[in-house]
């Protein structure tokens, strides 16, 4: 996914000439995935910045609702982003493509932003739009190939209250169309087998419109520490509505270290398609058991350290910066049913599905 508007705008600059790597983990319901981030950034004169990403996520296991009805597997994403940024006056342009690759899945993105400051840099509205197009493919199916397309709106509002304070209002559309389905999830109805029910491929819509809504705002107190709080509401043609409540706060310890801290609640509807069991084989036209259309509800805790180190006397560094954050995952589902659990259960009466995870990031910034 390509983000165009970032949660706070910043002023009409150029970002600074730097080296990003990050190592992501992510480890809980049954899948690990995890891999290096490497980003490089490069001035060209007062106007223009050039930047390039280098991303992988190694993959083992799956989730639940596919461990169902396959195997574990293990696959390789890959993803390389090229970016320019122009600076005019108080504008600042932005223009990206992004190439997704793993065995049965390629995506491709174009990117493009503005941001302009008004009012003195006090006020900062950002467009931007996004183009995708997917090609799915399935392992083990050469014959198997289908297409998405997606599109992607967003506005952006960023406002300075006080001299303390900041606000910011996103608005995002987004359209696919296409095949927007996995294909190795299948869903499960009642047969009258001596298990009770069988399988048949989920078949979603051709299209969906989603519709998303985020209001920030971030306080800096007086004793070297900043609270940020986040409101998000989503929704979209498949009858999924979701709220999304985030708390977090950051406090410097001396002037290189400071620690982080944040807790977000979510919670959503499922699809309108969606069940865990339906009454029989082909019930009704779209069928979905993804557990990601449920509905659902998660709270996420975090924290870690963040080392900051300016005016180094490393050659060629101006900054450094190094940080470690964790986040613990915990999450519970209304209505669908682990149907891997250990017992001899009815359908439809297993044990209802909830699990946490860690995700560990450790990142190092070199500002030159």
């Amino acid at each position: 996914m390509v983000v165009l508007v970032s949660p706070w705008a910043k002023a009409a600059t150029l970002p600074e000439d730097n080296v990003d790597l990050l190592y992501h983990r992510y480890e809980g319901g049954g899948m690990t995935i995890d891999g290096p981030s490497v980003l490089v950034r490069k001035n060209v004169g007062a106007q223009w910045s050039v930047s390039g990403q280098y991303y992988v996520d190694s993959v083992s296991a799956a989730s639940v609702d596919v461990l169902a009805t396959a195997s574990e597997y293990t696959e390789e994403r890959t993803e390389v982003t090229a970016g320019v940024d122009y600076l005019y006056e108080r504008s600042i342009l932005s223009l990206g493509y992004t190439n997704s690759s793993e065995n049965d899945y390629e995506a491709n993105t174009v990117y493009f932003s503005v941001s302009q400051e008004f009012f003195g840099g006090m006020s900062t509205i950002t467009l931007g739009y996004a183009n995708g197009w997917d090609e799915v493919g399935q392992r083990g199916n050469d014959s198997f190939e289908e297409e998405a397309d997606r599109r992607n709106y967003q506005f952006g509002l960023s406002q300075v209250v006080t001299a303390n304070s900041l606000v910011g209002l996103d608005f995002e559309v987004v359209t696919d169309e296409g095949f927007l389905q996995n294909p190795y999830r299948q869903n499960r109805y009642l047969d009258g087998s001596d298990r009770g029910y069988g399988y048949q491929a989920e078949r979603y819509p051709e299209t969906r419109t989603s519709y998303s809504l985020a209001a920030r705002a971030l306080y800096y107190l007086p004793y070297r520490a900043s609270i940020r709080a986040e409101y998000r509401y989503f929704s979209d043609t498949w009858g999924i509505d979701s709220h999304t409540y985030e708390l977090a706060y950051v406090h410097a310890l001396n002037p290189r270290w400071s620690l982080e801290g944040k807790a977000r609640f979510y919670d959503q509807d499922q699809a309108d398609f969606y069940s865990d069991l339906y009454a029989f084989e082909n019930s009704q036209t779209h069928l979905a058991r993804d557990k990601e259309m449920s509905s659902f509800s998660g709270i996420t805790l975090g924290g870690g350290l963040v080392y900051e180190w300016k005016q180094t006397s490393l050659p060629g560094i101006s900054r450094l910066q190094a940080s470690l954050l964790v986040d613990w995952l915990d999450f519970d589902y209304d209505n669908f049913r682990d149907v891997t659990a250990s017992g001899n259960f009815a359908p439809g009466e297993e044990p209802l599905y909830s699990f946490d995870a860690f995700v560990t990031r450790a990142s190092l910034i070199l500002e030159y």
